[in-house]
């Protein structure tokens, strides 16, 4: 399969990679702005297996996504009928301010980075989804934007962000009904990663990266063989 990830340097991304690698003679683009950890990425995930690991550094807050575009196009062949069979919409940025501290630019980092670069990537990339074997779109959202779940402050504009997320799912189920593709969301609840210390110094999370890693490259492969439109939320608590 070819199969892209973006926010791949680290986390939750970088876990999904490893383990995507180990499912097959896949094809994979791993997407961030951190090269030395893509690099390393690189080098872990092909060690011993079969798949292909093509790294990127991309800033997905840039406007122009023109040269994206062409290292995709690259890399896949897929100006000569390939095409990309996953796509998982994993780059996320995280705040810890109260509604009061959080300024404007805050506000705007945190909606460009967890929803319009998610809405940039799926547009660029529509086109070349498998029409005819179907592609799979998994957008990783957050239980803080699931309606209904406990918030926490600090989180204002994160969870506001992967709320929208998960309505721009459930909206593209409808868009996309007559094209074969299908999209889902993984909204998990806290896990150990690089940016949730950041955020919370000190905090431990129940769930490692890489369990949940684990999870989403398994749900990115099979998941829409049964579900479609699904805010699929994958927690330890409610």
């Amino acid at each position: 399969m070819n199969i892209i990830v973006s926010g791949a340097s680290s986390g939750i991304g970088y876990q999904t990679v490893l383990e995507l690698a180990k499912t097959g003679e896949h094809h994979i683009m791993a997407i961030s702005r951190n090269q030395t950890n893509l690099e390393k990425l690189k080098v872990e995930a092909e060690l011993a297996n079969t798949s292909k690991v093509h790294i990127i550094s991309f800033d997905l807050s840039q406007k122009d996504y023109g040269n994206l575009l062409d290292e995709i196009n690259h890399y896949f062949h897929l100006n000569i009928g390939n095409s990309v069979d996953i796509l998982i919409n994993n780059a996320g940025y995280l705040v810890n301010k109260s509604f009061i501290e959080l300024t404007m630019e805050d506000w705007q980092k945190t909606f460009e980075i967890n929803l319009f670069a998610t809405v940039k990537l799926i547009k660029l990339l529509f086109p070349f989804f498998n029409k005819k074997q179907g592609s799979h779109i998994v957008n990783i959202g957050s239980m803080g934007g699931v309606q209904g779940t406990e918030k926490f402050p600090g989180l204002s504009a994160y969870s506001a962000s992967k709320s929208a997320i998960n309505v721009l799912t459930e909206s593209l189920v409808a868009e996309f009904e007559t094209e074969n593709i299908k999209i889902n969301a993984i909204n998990p609840g806290a896990v150990q990663t690089e940016m949730l210390e950041t955020a919370f110094p000190g905090f431990k999370a129940p769930v490692a990266a890489q369990q949940m890693g684990n999870y989403i490259a398994n749900f990115a492969i099979n998941g829409h063989q049964l579900m479609n439109g699904r805010i699929h939320q994958v927690s330890l608590k409610g």
